[in-house]
């Protein structure tokens, strides 16, 4: 199948940016939310974002206008819907949330249309289940930011055929970006089934008193070449976020993925980063 129309569900921190990358590549957009104000914060991130690649000289400005032309918000998830070819959901990590929106879009999108979930931890076979269309729900996992990390994990659910997959790998490569294929639906996938872990025991050394916030970040960013510490990048993707993954790794898999103590009081007291303004770095001064 020949994707040419492309919804995504969202204009959050992961949403918009897959919306712009999408109306990058030359794709049209319908970018949905649920209140005006969330779609009106999600095109300034998107502008702002054209902005900065202008000044860089990426984008010329006749691009970036072609680019916010093929972008169209709006609150109605039939409209929206109506004559998708791949239907991207970009919404909170809430399961019950996710299966009720993959029912409406199965109720709403053509028959044809394929409905892939961004979830970083939510069981892809789950999500199918919730439609009449399994074989046409997979995973398209982004990373944050969308408009500059180039991986994208496709997940294949249980009944999710071949087709799909294929279909869904040649979108994220015409959106320029490098696919890996998920064979089995497990929490996690490969990124963060190894991430997660790493940054729950970063939050343990923290906590545990072992090393300072910034030892423990330049050990990281020095010992094992990453290009951020584990606490700032934890920053960037939220404690809470970080929290709901760790709490579905201890769940499906083993115990052992147990969220650290440190990390759940961070929750608790809204540190979550820099969606926040503060978590372990004061990201109010930046």
């Amino acid at each position: 199948m020949d994707v040419k129309k492309i919804t995504v569900l969202g204009a959050g921190l992961m949403g918009h940016g897959i919306c712009q990358v999408a109306a990058q590549a030359g794709y049209e957009v319908n970018l949905r939310d649920v209140k005006q104000k969330f779609l009106d914060r999600g095109m300034e991130m998107i502008r702002r974002s054209l902005s900065r690649f202008q000044n860089k000289g990426v984008l010329t400005e006749q691009q970036v206008h072609e680019i916010l032309d093929r972008i169209h918000p709006m609150l109605d998830l039939k409209e929206a819907v109506a004559e998708a070819d791949l239907v991207i959901e970009a919404i909170p990590e809430i399961i019950e949330l996710k299966k009720e929106t993959f029912r409406e879009v199965d109720n709403y999108a053509p028959a044809h249309a394929i409905i892939a979930s961004n979830t970083s931890s939510i069981s892809i076979t789950e999500l199918g289940s919730a439609t009449n269309r399994s074989e046409k729900v997979c995973g398209m996992h982004f990373f944050n930011p969308p408009q500059l990390m180039k991986l994208v994990e496709v997940i294949k659910g249980a009944k999710t055929s071949h087709e799909t997959i294929q279909t869904v790998m040649e979108a994220a490569k015409k959106m320029g970006k490098e696919t890996v294929l998920v064979k089995k639906d497990v929490p996690g996938f490969i990124v963060n089934r190894i991430l997660i872990p790493a940054l729950n025991e970063a939050v343990a050394l923290y906590w545990e008193g072992v090393a300072d916030r910034d030892d423990i970040d330049k050990a990281i960013k020095l010992g094992l070449n990453w290009p951020m510490g584990p606490l700032m990048l934890l920053d960037y993707i939220g404690a809470d976020t970080v929290l709901s993954i760790t709490e579905v790794l201890s769940q499906d898999i083993n115990v052992k993925f147990q969220a650290h103590t440190g990390l759940k009081q961070m929750v608790r007291a809204r540190l979550l980063g820099r969606k926040t303004g503060k978590g372990f770095y004061d990201w109010t001064k930046k």
